[in-house]
């Protein structure tokens, strides 16, 4: 066995077994040429070696970063161009994943951590992409000009440790808000009751607000993407924001056996005693509308006041409506046959319903989130546990200013249970903003509508 520092190439085809079972010798054919006219050329210009293959993929060892990355674009610059005439279904695309580290080379065979790292990121990247570790990008730095975007860090399967990814994507790439832009930020970690690690961190100066976990939540990546960004920097010019990620998702455990109201309650418990705040402001976005109103009756000392903004009391299955229904079941079959999936459509199905009106960078902005931020499997648990909440008789024993709000036209939770979220708790002023998005994004009248209702009720309340 040799045992030395190593840059690996993990490069695997997309939608494998589908192809091969709608044309086998086919799909066999393409493939070896692609590999005699275009992958195996540009490893050995980049002076790499094949060290493994596989019906589908590959695994390269090159002893330059540089060379690798280099490598991979060519090859993904050059497909796309080879598949042209051909449907968008039965293209061949590949995905690679770069990584730095100690390798094991053991006769035909390659272990060790820069190996395993390696495979991960070809998993996260997108079809027809490439996904470098951090380590990749600082020795690469300038020396490569095609642009890779930052995805944060990212909890990947069997490493204990979150890898930041950095990604190069065909086409043009997304935009996100400049890093000079972006309010300071440092993540840490809590440990929730049940002993699952929570990833929090604090966002701006002024009043205190603690943000209630909602669906798709991911620290790093959503304070750089047009579509949570723009919101999240807004406000930390008036607050001091604690965030963290709901269990499931971004940099919080990923691989966890409780889902659940209460499970939600406990992490909110470990991320206040965590960071350290006596009193706060709730912020409770969509499903974050029902945790807050439990967390705030079970701990009245600690709430000043509520901010519930697209928000619900009763999940899609509590409100007694066929439709509801419907839509839960129509959702439920989107994230178990196509969460995972590589083809855009099914987290499109998303993208159109809670954001119709937004512009279409911060639509693919949302759209990647979903794809960072969460696995099929935690996603269908959490949309389960949200579609059956119902804290309605908690809601009306709540007594403290409250502030509800809601565009007119929202998809996901209709303007309907805001009025009823309002008319339930005591007191509570209700606000209705024009639009049809589920959440306020920069570029549409509801973005400045929030923040003109929401910023002098904080003023009053929350100080």
């Amino acid at each position: 066995m040799e045992r030395r520092l190593a840059a690996i190439m993990a490069l695997d085809m997309v939608e494998y077994s589908r192809l091969m079972e709608a044309d086998e010798l086919g799909t066999l054919d393409r493939q070896k040429q692609h590999r005699r006219d275009v992958v195996d050329p540009a490893v050995a210009r980049g002076g790499g070696r094949i060290i493994k293959t596989t019906g589908d993929g590959l695994l390269a060892e090159f002893g330059a970063a540089q060379d690798a990355v280099r490598c991979a674009l060519d090859i993904q610059s050059e497909m796309p161009g080879r598949e042209a005439r051909r449907d968008p279904a039965e293209r061949i695309r590949f995905r690679i994943g770069i990584n730095l580290g100690d390798v094991i080379f053991d006769e035909a065979d390659v272990f060790g951590d820069g190996v395993n790292v390696a495979a991960r990121l070809e998993q996260l990247a997108e079809p027809g992409g490439l996904c470098i570790s951090d380590i990749v990008h600082q020795v690469v730095g300038d020396r490569i000009d095609d642009g890779f975007r930052d995805m944060g860090g990212q909890r990947v399967k069997n490493i204990s440790r979150p890898i930041r990814v950095w990604q190069w994507s065909p086409g043009t790439a997304r935009q996100r808000v400049p890093e000079d832009e972006l309010p300071d930020q440092q993540v840490r970690f809590c440990t929730s009751a049940d002993g699952t690690h929570i990833a929090w961190s604090t966002i701006g100066s002024g009043l205190p607000i603690l943000r209630a976990p909602h669906w798709l939540n991911h620290l790093e990546y959503e304070l750089s993407s047009l579509f949570m960004g723009p919101f999240l920097r807004e406000l930390s010019r008036h607050a001091s924001i604690v965030r963290f990620d709901q269990r499931g998702n971004g940099l919080s455990d990923r691989e966890i056996d409780r889902i659940g109201m209460d499970a939600m309650i406990e992490d909110m418990e470990a991320v206040v005693a965590a960071a350290g705040v006596d009193r706060f402001a709730l912020l409770g976005l969509s499903q974050g509308a029902a945790f807050s109103v439990r967390y705030a009756l079970r701990h009245p000392e600690r709430v000043s006041c509520l901010v519930l903004f697209g928000g619900y009391l009763r999940g899609r299955l509590c409100r007694k409506d066929a439709e509801e229904v419907k839509m839960y079941e129509a959702a439920r079959m989107m994230i178990r046959e196509g969460w995972g999936s590589d083809l855009p459509v099914y987290r499109n199905f998303f993208t159109s319903s809670f954001l119709p009106d937004a512009p279409h960078p911060v639509q693919d902005s949302f759209d990647e989130l979903q794809r960072v931020s969460i696995g099929a499997e935690n996603a269908g648990r959490i949309y389960e546990m949200n579609s059956t909440v119902d804290v309605t008789e908690e809601a009306a024993q709540l007594d403290l200013p409250v502030l509800v709000i809601h565009i007119a036209g929202d998809r996901i939770a209709p303007v309907s249970e805001g009025r009823l979220m309002a008319r339930t708790i005591p007191g509570a002023r209700f606000v209705e903003l024009p639009g049809d998005d589920h959440f306020p994004t920069e570029g549409v009248p509801s973005f400045g509508k929030f923040f003109d209702a929401a910023l002098p009720f904080l003023r009053e309340h929350a100080g």
